[in-house]
């Protein structure tokens, strides 16, 4: 069992937990993901690793509940545990290995945040700042009362760019007009990784293939296993057929296509809706679908 020893509500529907798993935060790095199970029937939940402390032994997750399986776990409390937490899955972030940091160190670096995506974005951006590479983030998000980590962030980020849609907090607009207004300022930049919902990365990906900037996507597929063997999650990355369990979830952006993606992400829309609706009218023991309620 993985006790909660945290939690907290970042944001109107947004929520933090701090989890003992000390398999998992003494090898994970950012990047990599987790597949929670909140109890023993329920469903396989994938959340992108949002940071971890060795010493303490615990990881961060941060969830926005969207189906039965999430609303569920949004119940849980600290003292609580998870039946299963499992990892980490998936590849690091190449930004963030040993080897490539030299190289690494000679890119002016650009992150695009969007909604939750800011979880998985934030420890990227702290592991950079540990080792001596500043960056600029833009974090975006709908509305003000959605947003969370601006502090967390603004330590971390060597420039840091809060928009908003509605304008009711930070810049007025996504994050790729703010993207377009820094270059438009003379900033240059020669990568660009985005994270957020696959609607806003294709956006972004459509605008820096434009500007010429090399740009990496965290991919969300619809997912099961998280070890390659059920297919669920696989896109078309170029030529390819590949697995974001396992080879990603971090892809060439100019390569991925969103399209097919997003396509198979509405599949499970319909089912998903009833189980949702027969959890809040008290069958808590129907399950979800098998994607959704995660970033990943």
């Amino acid at each position: 069992m993985y006790e909660i020893v945290r939690k907290e509500q970042l944001a109107a529907n947004i929520f933090l937990m701090d989890v003992k798993a000390p398999r998992v935060t003494h090898s994970c790095l950012p990047g990599q993901f987790i597949i929670a199970i909140a109890e023993e029937d329920g469903e396989r939940i994938p959340l992108t690793i949002c940071d971890y402390d060795r010493e303490k032994e615990t990881v961060t997750i941060v969830f926005q509940p969207i189906g039965a399986s999430t609303l569920r776990m949004s119940e849980l409390n600290e003292g609580d545990s998870f039946h299963d937490f499992v990892g980490p899955l998936g590849q690091p972030s190449e930004l963030c290995l040993e080897e490539n940091l030299e190289e690494t160190k000679k890119k002016n670096i650009v992150f695009v945040a969007g909604g939750v995506g800011t979880a998985p974005v934030y420890p990227q951006v702290k592991w950079l700042k540990e080792h001596g590479v500043d960056t600029t983030v833009i974090m975006g998000s709908r509305t003000k009362d959605l947003l969370f980590f601006v502090d967390e962030m603004e330590k971390v980020a060597g420039q840091l760019c809060v928009t908003t849609d509605d304008g009711s907090y930070g810049f007025h607009g996504m994050g790729t007009d703010q993207l377009q207004a820094l270059v438009d300022a003379g900033q240059k930049f020669d990568h660009c990784v985005a994270i957020g919902p696959m609607i806003m990365m294709k956006f972004v990906c459509l605008l820096t293939k434009k500007l010429e900037i090399p740009t990496i996507v965290s991919m969300n597929p619809i997912m099961v296993d998280g070890t390659g063997m059920c297919g669920a999650c696989r896109l078309v990355v170029g030529d390819e057929i590949k697995f974001a369990c396992v080879d990603g979830p971090e892809f060439d952006g100019h390569l991925v296509d969103f399209d097919q993606a997003m396509a198979r992400m509405q599949q499970y829309k319909t089912e998903e809706g009833r189980k949702k609706l027969a959890y809040e009218e008290g069958d808590t023991h129907h399950g979800g679908c098998g994607h959704c309620g995660g970033d990943k």
